[in-house]
């Protein structure tokens, strides 16, 4: 299971729909081969390198946290059912309540529109905070079911290495 890598003074929490199988399996968050995850975010300039999903936990040195809306493994987030994101949401309120990092990157929209209960959700920095003081940016999915191409990954990613420099 990829567990939580979390902590207070965090510049910026990585916040996915859940984990997939692979990274279950692995303990690593965004582990999957298929996932571009790390290479999005070294050719974004939030990483100074391209790091390696078992590298994840190294990130927290760097400022950068990782977790999920849900923490159960699934192929596809569509598995998920209506309590488990419910539950999922709360807690992820909590936490970010807790913890209060800079910002908050969902890799997703569909993360976004689940957790806040809404259909209204942009590409960027959200204009409402669902945690006052703690920013809310909203990234696509950089999985390789999401078919927007590296170089537009790459753009929408772009936003958050000022929260890292």
């Amino acid at each position: 299971m990829a567990k939580d890598l979390l902590r207070p003074g965090l510049k910026l929490v990585f916040c996915g729909y859940n984990p997939s199988l692979r990274s279950g399996t692995t303990g690593n968050h965004y582990a999957h081969p298929g996932n571009r995850f790390w290479r999005v975010l070294h050719a974004a300039g939030v990483t100074e390198r391209l790091y390696k999903p078992e590298e994840d936990e190294a990130l927290l040195d760097r400022g950068i946290g990782f977790t999920n809306l849900c923490p159960r493994p699934t192929r596809r987030a569509d598995e998920l059912t209506r309590e488990e994101i419910l539950a999922g949401s709360e807690a992820l309120g909590d936490t970010l309540e807790r913890l209060r990092p800079e910002a908050v990157a969902y890799t997703g929209i569909g993360v976004y529109k689940w957790f806040r209960r809404t259909s209204k959700v942009g590409w960027g920095v959200q204009a409402e905070p669902a945690v006052a003081g703690v920013v809310d940016v909203v990234v696509p999915s950089p999985s390789g079911l999401n078919r927007m191409v590296f170089d537009e990954l790459v753009e929408h990613y772009r936003v958050l290495a000022p929260f890292v420099r």
